[in-house]
């Protein structure tokens, strides 16, 4: 047997740690990263895939970017707010760990 993926398994099936169902985030997503998150997902569940256009409804819902602060998304900075959201959690994973 594996003690870590035992410990997993336990882990997985306490339902007294909601926080759990979000195990791989060192921190809590701040409101503005939640938006971009709730955004995203409303536009790919539309149909749209190509990042260009996803930007496009970006700017128009005037979403106020997590990091920059900016609403004037393009396909450029789509990329650079995913990629800077994603290293502050890979080093707020790396600082906090697993259930954080």
């Amino acid at each position: 047997m594996d003690a870590f993926k035992d410990r997993l398994s336990q882990r997985a099936q306490d339902t007294t740690r909601p926080a759990l169902a979000h195990q791989s985030r060192g921190r809590v997503l701040s409101e503005a990263e939640q938006a971009l998150a709730t955004a995203m997902m409303e536009i790919m569940g539309a149909g749209e895939q190509d990042f260009g256009k996803l930007a496009g409804e970006l700017a128009a819902r005037g979403l106020v970017a997590p990091v920059s602060g900016r609403k004037d998304w393009d396909q450029d900075l789509l990329a650079q707010e995913l990629a800077a959201v994603n290293a502050d959690l890979d080093a707020a994973y790396e600082e906090h760990g697993y259930g954080a």
